[in-house]
């Protein structure tokens, strides 16, 4: 059986570390985050769940241990395979992070009550800013994996990457705090992390592409809409209190981050496929 090649088994890593961010939002946002008595890494006593609140985070749990060995893998492959410097480096990143991100978890779930900062705001958002770096160390890693590898060029797939994060910014907004057209529960909540860390991947991947390209100049607008996707990920996850102010904040950074990603999307409509030197 032919092993998969290292850009496939990173982007599996890095998709997987999304899903993983998505089912962490939605076992929080069920309530579900403290169902296994305040213990890790036993729940309810021992190994198994006891309740179905208890299944969620320990399948929460399960899926955060595949992939903290998927990232080791990732590492050392990258290390011992024919991967580039760069590569090994961002997935190295993300494999620095992982302690840290795995500390903060087990603080949220453990020592609520032990000490005043256990399951509260400063903690659930350092557990989201390390699975947001993590997240973003391997999507850098998954793109300099593939350079020399791509089948279109610099210019077609910023504009296909910008297109898709136009997309996917509606969509995140149809489900987010901001929309009237739905309740804003755990089903809501997963989605909106999954599609706004999709969103982001596409803006991170678009700014990596586009200096290879005529198009250079409006790397800015790219990095612009992936802040303003940034700081909605976290409005999003109950970090502030969301006043009438709050919810109008949140409004403009997705009318920012759609606008500055459309002008960009707009100016790569057309224009040359000829290549430029590029790190991507």
């Amino acid at each position: 059986m032919k092993r998969p090649s290292y850009r496939r088994f990173a982007l599996f890593t890095t998709a997987l570390t999304g899903v993983l961010v998505a089912l962490g939002v939605y076992t929080a946002a069920t309530g579900a985050g403290l169902a296994c008595s305040q213990q890790w890494p036993l729940c309810d006593g021992g190994v198994l769940p006891q309740s179905i609140p208890s299944f969620i985070e320990w399948f929460h749990r399960l899926v955060a241990m595949i992939t903290g060995f998927a990232i080791m893998g990732v590492v050392g492959a990258a290390w011992r395979g024919d991967q580039d410097r760069r590569t090994a480096l961002f997935a190295t990143a993300a494999l620095v992070l992982l302690p840290f991100q795995i500390s903060v978890g087990a603080i949220t779930v453990t020592l609520n009550g032990t000490i005043p900062w256990g399951y509260s705001v400063p903690t659930h958002a350092a557990h989201l800013l390390f699975a947001l770096s993590i997240f973003t160390a391997l999507t850098l890693t998954t793109i300099s994996a593939m350079r020399g590898h791509y089948r279109r060029s610099a210019h077609e797939r910023s504009r296909l990457a910008v297109g898709a994060a136009l997309v996917l910014i509606v969509a995140n907004f149809l489900v987010s705090r901001v929309s009237p057209l739905i309740d804003y529960g755990p089903a809501a909540q997963g989605t909106f992390a999954l599609t706004a860390l999709a969103a982001f991947a596409m803006l991170v991947a678009a700014a990596v592409w586009l200096p290879g390209t005529e198009l250079a100049r409006y790397r800015p607008g790219v990095f612009v809409a992936g802040a303003a996707m940034f700081l909605v990920t976290l409005l999003g996850r109950d970090l502030v209190v969301y006043t009438a102010e709050a919810r109008l904040a949140n409004g403009l950074l997705y009318l920012v981050g759609f606008a500055a990603a459309a002008v960009v999307a707009y100016a790569a409509r057309g224009g040359s496929n000829e290549e430029r030197p590029s790190l991507a």
